[in-house]
């Protein structure tokens, strides 16, 4: 499989009163062509400011990618000048983002807003742009998609606005796909239909996809690999088919506890202890250590690096320990 996305060592802070608070410390990941992979975590975990660094989406905020690289197909997308890098998003990487109600202009007709990215990527000429667009709104299972270019956002629900996005961001057919929690808003029925929308086109086009969610059980039905944050880090990296019973770090342990089960509705639903800490005070050494029921001493003092597993990787004293007891 070609290499898509390389990520490498991408911190990213937010100014404050002259001072830069950073909240990612050194993200690693890689998707691949024809790949699915899910970045998972509680909200504070930095699962969309990466998603925003990756995309160079954080002028106009106090944000700012301070190192690290993001090498999209050999191209450093971090030394390219906005305008350089306009015409890669859209082209090349799309993104759909968490609310679909405010991510299209209120006051702009949809079809109007599908044909300006089309023409400008693909340079189609206004009807056949005008084409392509209708084409791709019944691609994701939109009926009367004329009449839907006419409209205006607000008169459709979310699920539908959700479809329209969808096409809007494949509509130039972009290699990487960025998915912001795109079934967060939606209900259960409709959630479903996204997911199985997304894995078809992505089945068909063999486009790689960033799945950002804090579902696991949406993780467990779209993605190949998963990658856990936690506090502006990855803390574990895995295949989807070893998440719910081979994960390492008790934080990812912890998730995977805190699904609820059928069948068990008399317990009471298992929750891990505490909150993800605040940028400007993280604990000295394990940032989850304060929640943490194995925390040793060493968690206190110094922070683990993140290290092969037999499954992947994890950021955790306990997988150094389980290496010195395998060695001796």
């Amino acid at each position: 499989m070609e290499k898509l996305l390389q990520v490498s060592n991408l911190q990213t802070g937010f100014s404050k009163e002259g001072k830069v608070q950073k909240i990612l410390h050194g993200i690693d990941l890689e998707v691949n062509e024809g790949e699915i992979v899910g970045l998972v975590g509680e909200s504070g975990s930095g699962k969309s400011v990466t998603s925003l660094s990756i995309m160079q989406l954080l002028h106009g905020t106090h944000g700012e990618v301070v190192a690290g690289e993001v090498n999209y197909k050999g191209t450093d997308l971090l030394s390219l000048k906005e305008g350089a890098m306009r015409k890669y998003r859209g082209k090349e990487l799309s993104m759909i983002f968490q609310e679909p109600m405010t991510s299209l202009n209120p006051v702009v007709k949809i079809g109007k807003q599908m044909v300006e990215i089309i023409m400008l990527h693909m340079k189609y000429s206004k009807s056949k742009a005008e084409q392509h667009a209708i084409s791709m709104l019944e691609s994701v299972g939109i009926p009367r998609a004329e009449d839907i270019m006419k409209g205006y956002p607000h008169e459709l629900s979310g699920g539908m606005l959700q479809r329209v996005m969808i096409a809007m961001q494949i509509s130039c057919h972009p290699s990487l796909l960025i998915a912001d929690e795109p079934t967060t808003a939606l209900d259960v029925t409709i959630q479903a239909q996204i997911l199985d929308l997304l894995k078809d086109i992505q089945r068909s086009s063999n486009m790689g996809i960033l799945f950002i969610t804090h579902d696991l059980g949406v993780v467990s039905e779209i993605c190949d690999r998963v990658i856990v944050m936690y506090a502006g880090r990855i803390v574990e990296e895995l295949p989807v088919e070893k998440l719910f019973e081979e994960a390492s770090h008790p934080y990812t342990k912890g998730l995977v506890k805190s699904i609820p089960k059928i069948g068990a509705n008399r317990k009471k639903l298992f929750s891990i202890s505490g909150t993800v800490p605040n940028p400007s005070n993280m604990p000295k050494g394990c940032k989850f250590a304060p929640r943490c029921e194995f925390a040793m001493d060493i968690c206190w003092e110094k922070e683990p690096d993140l290290l092969e597993t037999t499954n992947g990787k994890s950021r955790c004293w306990l997988e150094v320990e389980r290496k010195e007891e395998a060695y001796e």
